[in-house]
Formats: C-alpha cells, sequence, structure tokens
C-alpha cells in the first residue's frame, strides 16, 4: 500500500522569495519520515492565470486544461502544508488565486501552515488565511510553523534552520498525521 501524499504548496512567485529554501528545509526534514510521501507543488511554476472559469468551483466543471491539471494536482493530495510569506498583513494573492480555483478537492483534508516574514513572523498571514481554508472545508493543524526574520536565517539562497524550527517542524508533522488518520477513519 502506498504512503498518503503530503504536498507542500510555496505560494510565493515573486523574484528573489524566500518560500522556496524555506520549503525545501521543511521538506528536508520531513520527506525521510514513515507515513507521507511528499510533493513540493511552487505555484510559481503551476502559474495560473486569474481565475478564469464560467462555472463556480463547487460544480467541478472545469473547462480550461490549467483549471483540469490544477485539479488533478491537488486531487492527489490527502494532507497539505502551505508555506506562506506575509505581504501587508495578509497572505499572497496568488495562493487565494490557487485555492480559489477549486472546492471539492480541498475538503475534508488536513493543512497545517509554514509561515514566515518579519517580526511577526508571518503569523497575520496565516490568520488571514484561516477563514478561507475553513471555508474549503479544509481541516486546519492547531501546530504551526512561524519564521520571525525569515532573511537573517537565509544564506546562500539555503534557509538555515534553528532548535525552534526543527521543534515546530516536528510538532506539525505529528499533528498532520495525527489530523490525517482521525479524517480517514483510522
Amino acid at each position: 500500500m502506498s504512503k498518503p501524499l503530503l504536498q507542500v504548496i510555496i505560494a510565493s512567485v515573486r523574484q528573489g522569495r524566500v518560500g522556496k529554501p524555506v520549503a525545501d528545509y521543511i521538506v528536508g526534514a520531513i520527506e525521510n519520515r514513515e507515513k507521507f510521501a511528499v510533493e513540493v507543488i511552487d505555484l510559481a511554476e503551476v502559474n495560473l492565470p486569474l481565475m478564469d472559469e464560467p462555472n463556480h468551483p463547487r460544480l467541478g466543471r472545469y473547462t480550461h486544461d490549467h483549471t483540469k491539471a490544477w485539479s488533478a494536482t491537488i486531487s492527489r493530495g490527502d494532507a497539505y502544508l502551505i508555506v506562506l510569506p506575509e505581504y501587508n498583513f495578509s497572505f499572497t494573492g496568488p495562493l487565494k488565486n490557487a485555492l480559489d480555483h477549486l472546492s471539492k478537492e480541498w475538503a475534508g483534508k488536513p493543512v497545517a501552515l509554514a509561515s514566515y516574514g518579519g517580526i511577526s513572523g508571518g503569523l497575520r498571514a496565516a490568520t488571514a488565511l484561516s477563514p478561507v481554508l475553513g471555508a474549503l472545508g479544509l481541516v486546519t493543524a492547531r501546530a504551526a510553523i512561524a519564521i520571525p526574520w525569515v532573511r537573517t536565517h537565509v544564506e546562500h539562497e539555503a534557509f538555515v534552520g534553528y532548535e525552534a524550527i526543527d521543534a515546530s517542524i516536528d510538532a506539525v508533522y505529528a499533528e498532520l498525521v495525527r489530523l490525517h488518520d482521525l479524517l480517514a477513519g483510522h
């Protein structure tokens, strides 16, 4: 039996972003653990246009190939870990767009957040995102990763972790395992 799939979604698409180094560090810490197979989804590579479907996502009647491909990608996932920056006290437009393209594909699955930024560690973005995740039927983990002053932990385009972040990664992973098993009826 194959492992359930944890999709790590990089929510920033900007040039010079630190989301990819942060995601790479988190994936390196969890990819060989027992429960989940891990897949990285970089919204910069997905490159969805602004929501342009004629039908409401809840209907699942997608007409555009990019939405059909996005639906197939997210449908493969059994759990999600969103790596998101804080922009102006909120989350990124590309993340909102990616979430809004779909509906049922997200529902009933666990999600955890790894936020980063300046003094708040991206927590304002995570807080702003919470009602959106709930509206899509995602079950948000209470454990979270928050990285303050993130740029001070990036050297040569690689995130350099530290004890508190490693402990947060462990807590988030354990919570995703627990929620996945609970929601899957294990």
